[in-house]
């Protein structure tokens, strides 16, 4: 593989060069650091409390933060800001390439609820099912949301179910859009990596409008491309008539193919003080090209007269999101502020692949398909209700809040094209080659409701402490009730030194995907070249049952959380977070079940071509424990300001339960483990075991540097070979991201590069990257494409 990077050493001679300014300093806020005096709306009722008072750790991710960075993903962004986020990119994952899930505190992707301006955000309908972190997940597709529409971000690094119901488990990620009703921007970047692939581009922009003397409009969009890369080499295993040519590389094994485009509004309109209209939205859409295995010549699923080099079949994914939130704030004679809304939100994700066949049609199948389609739809109704009271034996006023939900959710799975999943008279594995369509069996139109009531209280009980308490009654229409409760508390011992802590039961509410999809597909496994049929069974299939499966229960948590807040000069603020996190009942996906037992027991439960098989299930109980630690400096120069920022996340997850294996695996010859080490060794040791960052941004004049080094600590993978000798860990990792911009008149120009060093993980040994052509894990925290080098150039007014 080529590592010559002209462009990176053009770039390097460029910031070197770079004059020196004597000009005033400028007055940005840091790029990365925390506004202590900023008001937080995530995680409180209280409306003027800041971060610096939370009773709980709280971020808030600024548009310089975001902006520092090469990326145009927000979730990029977001994992180079904290500590405790975790966003690898995944490759031939299937539709997971296009969507890529997220982690806060090592937990899964779907364990963190993200909001928009305080609103539930939708999930999307894909579920990750591959060999990836987050296996089994649906989690929101962060990177709908256009970077250009964003005022900030708050993270809630803290269990919070008991205010904010399902899904917030590991914490809360809630993105507030830009009101303003005037100003605003438009930007241009262009970008590529060292190795001379996956050039990226996208312009983007925002802007304010008043809607008469009382009302505001703010508008985002944002459109680019970005091309493949590709880290394969070429096959260094026997040649056989089935093996992969050598000499030549075959796969496509990187960044997928993407073109996006995002538009989103935020909107309010007072007809007279008190009273005040809103809606916000946003709207996107992504094709993304991702690869599959290839099919080398020789092999059995092949058609020599239709591919006669081989193929590499490619999943061509379209992902159409749309979320819509109206609502009406107001304040009462009695002084009581009500919030009523109304919120919906849908994800449609269709399938085809392309440069493929179904080799039981022969030659008359064609090569391209349309596989179906996923769909989920979320529908919210909102009452909040708060006020403040003047209690007598309480210093400060008492803040009550409290509000009804009601929620509904619908999962749609659409069969493809008959020539996608039909068995025809050839032999071989029926169905398109990489994914098989959904048949007309696995269609499915599920949906379910639920509504709650929830309760918080918040005060300053004296000077010094700071109480909440909240609780939240949940009732499903598919599983049945729970009911979640926090308490919250923070001391000040002086200006300087503060204690905060958290007490807290949460729940996360089993997924309409994870409970009723169903499909076959295309599954390799580490370390082996055969390809798997591997058929998903929703629970409550026949042979899913045949197999041990169990309707699905909730995950039920326990949080515990406990904080220092050190503020021993004006210019340092430092926290330290430690936290343990329960969950029981855990919901994940089982192993793939294989082997030619599983085969003739799905076969003669009409699964003809079905090497596998694979169901969700709440086996097992974690524990997670960590601490968070975070620091910001500002440092007051005689030319300018100096901005550090340094944050460190170190956790750990150990099973303390797997429940017994079900006895229909042991049956019938079959002798098979419900959850073995694989999956195992994916939620304890997968994700690295800590994770640092020290970055800082200098403003002399008109110039801004900025720069952040970043170590990612080992991970690990694992093979299902119970000797292990397949098993690997790969090492601690340093990258570098540096940047210039120089400010004019309101335009901004950037020339920077991620991962400046040319760094990339350790390269899987040779019995795990199926004999040479793939060298690196997509466990990875930052990837294995290298060096990015871009320029950026902007506007504002």
């Amino acid at each position: 593989m080529p590592r010559t990077t002209p462009l990176l050493s053009a770039i390097l001679a460029a910031l070197a060069a770079l004059p020196a300014a004597a000009q005033e300093a400028t007055s940005e806020k840091p790029s990365n650091a925390t506004n202590l005096d900023a008001v937080i709306v995530t995680g409180t009722h209280v409306s003027d409390r800041t971060v610096a008072e939370s009773t709980a750790p709280i971020d808030i991710i600024t548009p310089e933060a975001l902006d520092a960075t090469g990326t145009t993903e927000l979730a990029t962004a977001l994992a180079r800001a904290l500590p405790s986020l975790n966003f690898p990119r995944p490759a031939i994952t299937d539709a997971t390439d296009a969507i890529r899930p997220a982690q806060l505190r090592g937990l899964a992707p779907d364990q963190v609820l993200v909001l928009v301006n305080g609103k539930r955000r939708h999930t999307t309908s894909l579920l990750n099912l591959n060999d990836s972190i987050g296996r089994g997940s649906s989690p929101v597709d962060l990177n709908a949301i256009p970077i250009a529409a964003i005022e900030r971000v708050e993270v809630l690094r803290d269990g919070a179910s008991a205010q904010y119901g399902s899904d917030a488990i590991a914490g809360v990620i809630n993105i507030v859009l830009k009101g303003s009703g005037e100003g605003g921007s438009i930007a241009g970047r262009y970008g590529q990596y060292s190795a001379g692939d996956g050039e990226q581009y996208q312009l983007s922009g925002d802007a304010g409008f008043k809607l008469g003397e009382n009302g505001a409009i703010h508008l985002a969009a944002q459109a680019g491309h970005q091309d493949n890369t590709n880290r394969a080499r070429p096959y260094l295993g026997t040649v056989t008539p089935t093996s992969n040519p050598p000499g030549r590389v075959v796969h496509r094994y990187g960044d997928p193919e993407v073109d996006d485009a995002a538009f989103s509004y935020n909107a309010d309109w007072s007809p007279r003080e008190g009273i005040e209209f809103y809606s916000f939205g946003t709207f996107s859409r992504r094709r993304a090209i991702s690869n599959g295995y290839y099919r080398a010549p020789g092999n059995p699923n092949n058609i020599p007269s239709i591919y006669p080099d081989g193929f590499l079949p490619q999943i061509d994914n379209h992902s159409y999101d749309r979320a819509f939130v109206l609502g009406l704030r107001g304040k009462t004679a009695g002084g009581w502020n009500i919030d009523l809304s109304y919120n919906r939100g849908q994800n449609q994700l269709d399938f085809d692949v392309r440069h493929s066949l179904n080799r039981t049609l022969g030659e008359a199948s064609p090569r391209s398909f349309y596989i179906g389609s996923l769909e989920t739809t979320q529908n919210l109704l909102n009452a909040d209700f708060n006020k403040s009271f003047d209690v007598g034996w309480l210093a400060y006023p008492l803040t009550l809040a409290f509000g009804a939900e009601w929620r509904g959710e619908r999962f749609v799975q659409a069969a493809g094209e008959p020539a996608s999943y039909i068995t025809g008279p050839e032999p071989g594995a029926p169905g398109a080659q990489v994914f098989p369509g959904f048949t007309p069996s696995d269609a499915s139109n599920r949906d379910r409701n639920s509504y709650s009531f929830y309760a918080d209280l918040e005060a300053n009980v004296t000077e010094k402490l700071s109480l909440g308490l909240a609780g939240r009654y949940e009732k499903y229409s598919d599983f049945g009730e729970t009911t979640s409760g926090k308490l919250s508390a923070r001391y000040a011992f002086n200006d300087k030194v503060a204690l905060r802590g958290t007490i807290s039961t949460g729940f996360r509410a089993p997924s309409l995907q994870q409970q009723f999809y169903q499909s076959t597909q295309t599954v390799i496994v580490l370390g082996d070249p055969t390809p798997y049929e591997i058929r998903t069974f929703a629970v409550d299939d026949p042979a899913a049952v045949a197999l041990g499966a169990e309707p699905l229960k909730a995950e039920e948590s326990t949080n515990l959380g406990l904080g220092l807040v050190l503020q021993p000069i004006d210019a340092l603020y430092i926290t330290v977070d430690a936290y343990q996190i329960d969950i029981d009942d855990r919901i994940i996906l089982s192993e793939n079940l294989r082997g030619p037992a599983v085969e003739a027991f799905l076969t003669a439960r009409g699964y003809p071509g079905i090497t596998g098989g694979r169901y969700f299930t709440n086996a097992v109980d974690t524990r997670t424990r960590g601490i968070d630690i975070v620091g910001s400096y500002r440092w007051d120069l005689g030319n300018g300001t100096l901005n550090l920022t340094s944050g460190y996340n170190r956790n750990k997850t150990t099973l303390e339960r797997i429940a017994a294996n079900p006895p229909e695996l042991t049956a019938g010859g079959l002798n098979l483990q419900r959850i073995g080490r694989v999956e195992r060794g994916r939620i304890t040791e997968g994700a690295p075991r800590d994770k640092f960052f020290v970055g800082g941004t200098w403003n002399t004049g008109p110039w801004r540097f900025d720069a952040t080094a970043t170590r990612y600590g080992e991970f690990h993978t694992f093979n299902d070979d119970p000797s292990g000798v397949r098993d690997q860990t790969f090492g601690a990792k340093w990258t570098l991201d540096l940047a210039a911009t120089y400010a004019i008149s309101g335009w901004t120009f950037t020339l920077g590069a991620d991962n400046i060093l040319d760094e990339y993980p350790d390269e899987a040994i040779y019995a795990n990257s199926e004999s040479g052509q793939l060298p690196y894990s997509s466990y990875s925290p930052f990837g294995f494409n290298g060096a990015f080098v871009y320029g950026k150039v902007g506007y504002k007014w």
